[in-house]
């Protein structure tokens, strides 16, 4: 049989660690497939696109710089997809290109495998108005919940998503972060504040209700200075680790016929892998 194949792609691309959860999985169910990373410049992306069949592959990931690309690249989209107005999954069926969105499924997923009954922990306070925040905003709507208050340096980018999003949604500059946190049960960063080499305190969850849960989509490092903050105030704490690991599974089951199971092995060996680097 022959073998089925998937990539990644984005411009840089050399520190994905999509092919190590890809290949860890391919091995797991004993799959005869490859998962590769692929790196493609924006002036050479639509032609990539247009050559996944011929090359024999089934489909693949679009990271940065891509997804607003392949937003526009492929045929057909899923309902995440067009939500988001991103695209990170990308799959041949009946020899149509077809797009999809799995950022707000990890996002979620990731919360219901560490804080099971988060979505009854509105209000929301979404910290940054860029494409993170939008997988997020769709997330916690699908979800259901009512009030999301996205602060943002930038306020119109933030009413931008207003705009996009609705009813629900609300936008407020940095300034007013304080009085948002007061009875709010979520606190989700999606900004790059607090990754490694950028240690910069988010927010202070000082303001948070002792019911609340602060989750970050910065994996790197795994305790941002937000979550070390929220932990020191005895508050329930999910890191961005998940996300990453829970976005991969709708892709590989496209691809490789297999709904893969995200493990505590699986995270160990990327937790290996982020402490080695």
């Amino acid at each position: 049989m022959a073998e089925k194949k998937a990539f990644v792609t984005g411009h840089p691309i050399a520190h994905s660690r999509s092919p190590k959860i890809h290949g860890y999985w391919l091995a797991k169910y004993g799959i005869n497939g490859s998962y590769q990373a692929i790196d493609v410049t924006p002036d050479d992306f639509a032609a990539f696109l247009k050559s996944l069949g011929e090359n024999g592959y089934r489909g693949g990931n679009v990271t940065i710089p891509h997804k607003e690309a392949a937003f526009a690249g492929v045929s057909r989209r899923d309902h995440a997809a067009d939500a988001i107005g991103a695209v990170n999954t990308l799959w041949l069926e009946d020899g149509v290109l077809w797009g999809g969105n799995t950022d707000a499924y990890g996002f979620a997923a990731n919360l219901d495998d560490h804080a099971p009954g988060w979505v009854k922990n509105g209000p929301a306070v979404v910290l940054g108005a860029g494409g993170a925040s939008r997988a997020v905003i769709h997330a916690l709507r699908e979800r259901g919940i009512k009030d999301i208050r996205i602060v943002n340096r930038t306020l119109a980018r933030a009413e931008e998503l207003v705009h996009h999003f609705g009813a629900d949604v609300s936008a407020h500059g940095a300034a007013a972060v304080g009085e948002l946190l007061g009875d709010a049960g979520l606190l989700i960063n999606t900004t790059a504040l607090g990754m490694h080499g950028n240690e910069t305190l988010a927010a202070d969850p000082v303001g948070l209700p002792g019911h609340a849960i602060v989750t970050d989509i910065v994996y790197v490092p795994l305790e941002t200075p937000l979550l070390a903050a929220a932990r020191a105030r005895g508050l329930k704490t999910v890191d961005g680790l998940g996300m990453l690991l829970h976005q991969a599974v709708p892709g590989f089951e496209r691809w490789f016929g297999k709904r893969p199971e995200v493990t505590p092995e699986l995270r160990r060996m990327i937790v290996a892998d982020i402490e080695a680097h």
